[in-house]
């Protein structure tokens, strides 16, 4: 399979073409066109092949492509067969209202356990899963090696919240701070939320139209 030298461009469709395709094996729809396929994300056929391109060959011409089985090809391109370790960091509102809401495991992910260091949260559990003190970071990690921390604390200890976690061996970060977070250390990943330049784009378009 190919994976040299992938744009982030691409990397970042990925997701889109396994939603669509997801939604469409629910559906129970078998195969599907590349131009059915583009005309229903908005980008064009051609860019799609060029896409999957990039990691193999997919698809046979005049039959497209089998929903099923690109699906599970993208899925394993993204890493979702591979149950990745995930911890929360910071049980606020967001950090909690992600917790019950968003579906870990059907990305790929293991939700474990979340820190804080509230004393009325700490002990008690959200969705199922416990939440430890802050302390107990420098014990855990070690003994159950997260892949990734969610990152939902305040801006004010975010980069040393980071520095921190980093500092135990967790290389992948998904960053609500809205703070750009950076780390010298080598292969360490942050994947920056930022609500507002959703909501500012949004503007723009409505704005501009």
């Amino acid at each position: 399979m190919k994976k040299q030298n992938v744009s982030d461009a691409v990397i970042r469709r990925l997701p889109r073409y396994y939603r669509y395709l997801d939604d469409l094996h629910l559906k129970g729809i078998v195969r599907i066109s590349s131009s059915t396929l583009g005309g229903k994300m908005g980008i064009t056929a051609s860019q799609i092949r060029q896409d999957l391109s990039c990691f193999g060959e997919f698809g046979q011409q005049g039959y497209g492509y089998n929903v099923d089985e690109l699906r599970s090809e993208i899925g394993h391109i993204l890493g979702v067969d591979n149950q990745h370790r995930i911890i929360v960091v910071g049980v606020g509102n967001l950090g909690r209202a992600l917790m019950q809401n968003f579906h870990f495991r059907e990305a790929g992910f293991l939700l474990e356990a979340a820190f804080d260091v509230s004393p009325a949260l700490i002990g008690t559990e959200v969705g199922g899963t416990p939440v430890l003190d802050m302390t107990a970071l420098e014990r855990f990690i070690p003994e159950h090696q997260p892949d990734v921390a969610v990152l939902t604390v305040p801006q004010s200890v975010a980069q040393s919240t980071a520095d921190r976690l980093i500092g135990l061996g967790v290389r992948g970060f998904w960053n609500f701070t809205n703070v750009e977070l950076s780390s010298p250390v080598e292969n360490v990943r942050f994947e920056d939320v930022h609500f507002a330049d959703s909501l500012l784009t949004l503007s723009y378009r409505i704005t501009a139209r």
